[in-house]
């Protein structure tokens, strides 16, 4: 089962490196990770796709996690109201003829295109992971050359009551 489970820690050098090294010890599969500074310059928040076996699993993710020593918080959000999105950025075979068709296809997903060459186009699309796939399919016949992609990123949703099933760990 696919687990979204963001974490705030200290923003200091091996954090990263520590953390990945526990889901490896533990043989985790981390899906994606995300790391960026947060409204507080001295903290990040990390936002891991991890699959899992069953909630005890996910259980011990939290808890190992907590035990790191510059983590500051661990929440396990995914059967929470939240907002997650991905952004990709995708580089497709263009002709100039087939440019007004491309603008046509990608509109519906609110994707641009940010970069325009002889022969290729850059487009930058941001949604749910099942989005960019999406958009990645319907791309694949004009001949996708690259892509890259951030995975997802998370936030819980306003204020919400604290359930009984959240899971929320904290040293503050």
């Amino acid at each position: 089962m696919k687990r979204i489970i963001t974490s705030t820690v200290l923003n200091r050098a091996g954090v990263l490196n520590r953390i990945t090294g526990l889901f490896t010890k533990r043989n985790f599969n981390i899906e994606s990770i995300s790391v960026g500074h947060t409204e507080t310059s001295d903290i990040s928040r990390m936002t891991f796709v991890v699959h899992v076996e069953d909630d005890k699993a996910a259980e011990q993710v939290t808890k190992q996690l907590h035990k790191q020593i510059d983590v500051l918080k661990v929440h396990d959000i995914t059967n929470q109201a939240a907002v997650a999105r991905e952004l990709a950025l995708i580089k497709v075979t263009s002709p100039v003829a087939m440019r007004n068709e491309m603008y046509a296809l990608i509109e519906p997903f609110r994707a641009t295109i940010i970069d325009v060459s002889r022969d290729s186009v850059i487009i930058q699309a941001t949604g749910t992971s099942e989005k960019i796939e999406a958009i990645i399919d319907l791309l694949k016949p004009y001949g996708v050359k690259e892509v890259t992609r951030t995975g997802t990123i998370a936030l819980k949703r306003g204020t919400q009551k604290t359930s009984s099933s959240e899971k929320v760990t904290s040293i503050l």
